[in-house]
């Protein structure tokens, strides 16, 4: 019996052993793409970047793969594109975590420009081999920069696993007017002070920066460069209308609000028609009520503090607009092109006219901040971003407080076909992509940000409404001052009436926390509108 006992805890401990690594299935959104309406070149499946026509390889012979050491001590796996289309070159080998699911692509490209945008590497120099590691591996692998001619660079390294050099046909270097600066991303693997392998993505990111991600990857020390799109026309490649609403039709994301959540949003012309004042500075007494569209706001200029909105006077009223209008909610899209129109952003912005006070928890305690976090007017905003070349979801980022996280459409879940799910948290709104809590803080000690699915929903898809992208924008949108007055209560009270409450020896950690409290939720002002954020015409991070 023994015996048997000690067979089945050896089974048991090799199916753990040989448990599949995430990485050894390919993620696909869980419905088919659609067959997007007809327009000029986006989703065409190659994008013109001028001197060269590049395509998005999304499928992969492995070369070689390491077992512990990255994310999650999972290991990493590197690849090789295939299969590239006749005419295409490529430009890089890619590597992946192994910690999640194979999902990513490089660029391959084609010379049009008589052969002169393309040529092949010189040489290669060895840059790391993982020969001497004691650490799980399939084989050894060995990393080699191409050596580009006078006048041309690489833009990818290049994986083997013999210590052979790669053949001189296998890649192409990219002529210097065609390429662009880049920088590291994310970590994908490497330990302690051993080679480390980083994502790429240009350095210079926004509506105007031209720089586009091969999808390769390089160390931290070496220097790649990325693709440049030199196109005059940008917009060839990018979605028109039809297709925007098509893209929204498939990808809108659903939001949900915490079953406790008091303070919900409201379309801005809801907002401004219930009792929203602008008041001038030296003119407090005489505040104007604002026209549903925001003609009469204040256009253009800075946020010099001259004006502001506030709640109506009215404490009823007030109390009453603090809490919103879910049934009049409008999402505000911004379309922008990004990594030089090889993909598109649709910002989608939402409007609270109230964030409720901020929660603590303290250790074992968790304690409301009375009014610190308090504000009037708050922007929150999801990005979809899709690949230009198909059409696809790649990534959505999620806006909190004063920053954000970009999620990979592969770590996302999803409802109604390709519809992100997405959670809107307890009184102050930030964005995640799952449910449950997420301490802003330390250890033990950090503000709530409680997020829970509940029946309080809403579908983006429903009610939204171009800012800009062919369409007039609405005046409110070029008003730049805040949305909200300065706060007036006294943060070393509120601060005092929560000691009071607390155990003796949590006092010393609360001090310690308030210090850390973020400028965002201590002392904060109304925010500025979408178009101030710098995240309107730049990267989101």
């Amino acid at each position: 019996m023994a015996s048997a006992r000690a067979l089945a805890a050896q089974v048991v401990s090799s199916r753990k052993k040989t448990k599949p690594l995430p990485i050894n299935s390919m993620f696909k959104l869980p419905s088919p793409l659609p067959t997007w309406p007809p327009g000029e070149g986006f989703a065409s499946g190659s994008i013109d970047l001028g001197g060269l026509t590049v395509c998005q390889i999304a499928t992969f012979n492995k070369v070689w793969a390491t077992h512990e050491g990255g994310p999650d001590n999972l290991g990493a796996t590197f690849f090789d594109p295939s299969p590239i289309p006749q005419g295409f070159f490529m430009l890089g080998s890619y590597a992946q975590p192994n910690n999640k699911q194979l999902f990513g692509s490089v660029l391959v490209a084609k010379d049009i420009d008589n052969g002169e945008s393309l040529k092949k590497p010189i040489d290669y120099t060895l840059v790391w081999s993982s020969q001497s590691l004691k650490i799980k591996q399939d084989g050894i692998g060995y990393i080699w920069s191409p050596t580009p001619p006078d006048g041309y660079k690489a833009v990818g390294l290049v994986i083997t696993n013999s210590p052979e050099k790669p053949s001189l046909d296998k890649i192409r270097c990219v002529r210097s007017d065609l390429t662009d600066e880049c920088q590291t991303d994310k970590w994908i693997w490497g330990e302690g002070s051993e080679f480390k392998v980083y994502s790429l993505r240009p350095t210079n990111r926004g509506v105007q920066a031209m720089g586009v991600s091969t999808g390769t990857f390089s160390g931290e020390s070496l220097h790649v460069n990325c693709l440049k799109n030199v196109k005059a026309n940008l917009s060839c490649c990018m979605p028109n209308k039809n297709q925007i609403e098509a893209l929204m039709e498939a990808y809108s994301p659903l939001i949900y609000f915490h079953p406790d959540e008091v303070f919900l949003p409201s379309s801005v012309a809801w907002f401004f028609t219930n009792g929203a004042l602008l008041y001038k500075k030296g003119q407090e007494s005489t505040p104007e009520a604002i026209s549903p569209s925001g003609s009469n706001l204040p256009q253009g200029g800075s946020n010099d503090g001259e004006y502001w909105m506030d709640l109506p006077s009215n404490d009823k009223d007030k109390e009453r607009v603090k809490k919103g209008d879910l049934e009049s909610v409008e999402f505000y899209l911004h379309i922008k092109p990004m990594l030089g129109a090889s993909f598109t952003d649709i910002q989608i912005w939402i409007f609270y006219p109230f964030n409720g006070p901020a929660r603590a928890k303290i250790e074992f305690l968790n304690v409301s901040l009375g009014k610190i976090g308090e504000h009037v007017g708050d922007w929150e905003h999801l990005t979809l971003r899709v690949s230009n070349f198909s059409g696809e979801l790649t990534d959505v980022y999620f806006s909190q407080h004063s920053g954000g996280v970009w999620v990979s459409a592969s770590e996302l879940a999803f409802e109604s076909g390709n519809k992100p799910v997405t959670f809107a948290s307890l009184h102050g709104h930030a964005m995640y992509a799952k449910p449950g809590l997420v301490l802003q803080g330390s250890g033990d000690i950090g503000i709530r940000n409680d997020t829970s699915k509940s029946k309080i929903v809403k579908q983006t898809g429903n009610d939204f409404e171009y800012l800009g992208y062919d369409h007039d924008e609405p005046p409110w949108l070029n008003y730049c001052r805040e949305w909200g007055p300065k706060i007036s209560y006294d943060i070393a009270d509120e601060i005092k009436k929560v000691e009071k409450v607390l155990p003796w020896k949590l006092k010393t950690a609360f001090a310690k926390f308030v210090k850390s409290i973020p400028n965002e939720i201590l002392g904060e002002e109304g925010p500025t509108g979408p178009k101030m954020k710098r995240c309107w015409n730049g990267d989101e991070v």
